[in-house]
């Protein structure tokens, strides 16, 4: 079916801007007018060459930082009396992601054939998580939608800060570790060679620290491309089992068990679980599906297991803390006990509110003063290696003056 781009006069007198699928502009200014749209103009899209813009929504991603710009933007101007189906209209202008902006212009479209905001944000899971579309049901539901994208964008927020500071915490060591790999493959391509040939030239016993250096450095050199290659299939081989159920438990159980690092791990897992809960919570979502929609927002498969117990448990009757409070293996002690009091004194959500911002506070922390803490580590292992590679090439110096 062919494609056109339309121009139209809306009946409140705005003008209007699209594309859609029709036979021809006969269908085209049909389907507009039962919108009440007048066509003004419309042109068929050509099929020839390269359809870039489908390339660029197809390539293209929407960024987090965009959704909770969105998010903020959306309840203002519902806050402010704008309809939402209005709110929408302005908000694609002022988006300048494509991929964006066309999600949005067909949910535009969802809301004004009668359609909910939720069920229009339902369509595109991709994008909007069940916890966004969850809350925004709930905020409907209840009157209370503005308040409901408020405290959407709050989670949205708090996650993308937390994010970004474990994340930028692991660039440092990140970076130092890639640079080190660099420089030794240099020094084995390039150096050693040099250094080695002395010690061959006087066929003398060397050291096996030094036969080690010498055997890497050759391999290096006779299979330097291929060396580079299973360096980076090796790294690839990583990344892609990683993907798999099995290598993902792998990794998971390898960084919960590394010091620091797996502290961290349970803390910022600790704020987003409660976190979302309390969002949910607070927007009225049945505990049960609070927790699958939990279960689905938190990545690590471990923490998954506790939440989808936690789903059974609290079906049979028994409270939720009493789930948490048998894995404190995984979430920290504070967690169940507090959870416990929340519910005993009926204030549950405004509980695990209070958890989730001392775990976020306790991870800013840490991830501030990780560079500090990691940098002794790092200087330890960068001169362990010095270390070996510097007996490796003197001690052979020794024998070789010995035997002359």
């Amino acid at each position: 079916m062919p494609v056109f781009q339309y121009k139209t006069i809306k009946s409140d007198g705005t003008q209007g801007e699209g594309t859609l699928d029709a036979k021809d502009k006969f269908d085209l200014t049909k389907i507009l007018k039962e919108k009440g749209e007048t066509v003004v103009f419309a042109k068929e899209e050509t099929k020839q060459g390269w359809d870039f813009k489908k390339i660029n929504l197809i390539l293209s991603r929407i960024k987090l930082r965009e959704k909770i710009v969105f998010t903020r933007n959306l309840s203002a101007m519902v806050d402010a009396g704008i309809p939402v189906s209005r709110a929408l209209e302005i908000l694609i202008k002022q988006t300048k992601n494509e991929k964006f902006a066309d999600i949005l212009r067909k949910i535009e479209e969802d809301i004004k054939s009668g359609q909910t905001l939720s069920d229009g944000l339902a369509k595109y899971p991709n994008v909007f998580s069940g916890l966004f579309v969850s809350m925004v049901r709930a905020g409907e539901e209840s009157g209370k939608l503005v308040e409901a994208l408020q405290t959407v964008g709050a989670q949205l927020e708090q996650s993308y800060n937390l994010h970004r500071k474990v994340r930028g915490a692991m660039m440092y060591p990140s970076i130092i570790m890639f640079a080190m790999l660099i420089i030794g493959i240099i020094m084995f391509i390039y150096v050693v060679p040099n250094i080695t040939n002395t010690f061959k030239e006087f066929n003398v016993e060397l050291p096996l620290s030094t036969k080690i250096i010498m055997g890497i450095s050759d391999f290096l050199v006779a299979h330097t491309l291929g060396a580079i290659l299973l360096i980076i299939g090796f790294f690839a081989g990583i990344f892609f089992s990683a993907k798999t159920k099995k290598g993902k438990r792998v990794i998971e159980y390898i960084t919960l068990h590394i010091p620091i690092i797996g502290g961290i791990v349970k803390q910022y897992n600790a704020a987003q679980t409660t976190r979302t809960l309390s969002s949910l919570f607070s927007s009225g979502v049945p505990v049960v599906e609070a927790l699958k929609i939990t279960e689905d927002v938190v990545q690590n498969t471990r923490f998954k297991a506790v939440l989808h117990e936690a789903q059974d448990v609290v079906q049979k009757g028994i409270p939720i803390s009493s789930v948490f409070i048998e894995h404190e293996n995984l979430y920290p002690t504070l967690v169940g006990e507090m959870m416990q009091v929340g519910e005993e004194t009926g204030k549950l959500s405004e509980m695990l509110e209070k958890i989730s911002t001392f775990y976020e506070d306790e991870v800013t922390a840490v991830t501030k003063d990780l560079s500090t803490v990691i940098e002794p580590f790092l200087m330890i292992f960068i001169a362990g290696g010095v270390g070996f590679f510097a007996i490796a090439m003197i001690s052979p110096m020794y024998t070789l003056t010995a035997s002359i």
